[in-house]
């Protein structure tokens, strides 16, 4: 099963880049042989977007057809590592070929062009930077894999 953060804006070069980066390739590599990955992102370019219903509609349309489809918005669940990671292994279970996290802009997501979400995640009820939440959701991802595939990072 894919997994693919699709978000508004970009991330450019630096520690966020990079950190973003290093743990999709590692979520990638530990998922291979359980089923899970590739781990991508989808950057959604918002120079022309006006507004975040614009925002959404763009994001919408980069939802494939079939995939789960997550939300970032801190009036969701604050899942543990180990509940998100059975989320995911369940979903993989039963035959999705594509989970989507969906991150907004600034102003959040209009919910009213979106589909109905599988699961409204949070990171807290604290409201975090969208470069910082697309680091977390990266590393969560790995963490999820990890455990799924029985490694060590994840220690209770």
């Amino acid at each position: 099963m894919r997994l693919t953060i699709t978000a508004v804006s970009r991330v450019r070069s630096g520690p966020e880049r990079e950190l973003v980066d290093d743990y999709l390739s590692r979520a990638t590599a530990a998922g291979r042989a359980i089923g899970l990955g590739p781990a991508s992102e989808t950057e959604i370019d918002n120079r022309s977007l006006t507004d975040r219903t614009a925002e959404s509609k763009a994001l919408a349309d980069a939802i494939p057809a079939g995939a789960k489809c997550v939300f970032l918005d801190e009036r969701g669940k604050d899942l543990s590592a180990r509940d998100f990671a059975a989320k995911i292994g369940g979903w993989r279970d039963e035959g999705v070929r594509e989970t989507v996290f969906l991150i907004g802009g600034a102003d959040g997501l209009d919910r009213s062009v979106l589909p109905q979400p599988d699961l409204v995640l949070a990171y807290g009820k604290t409201v975090w930077p969208h470069k910082l939440v697309r680091v977390m959701l990266a590393e969560q991802l790995y963490r999820g894999v990890s455990i799924l595939a029985g490694m060590p990072y994840h220690r209770d």
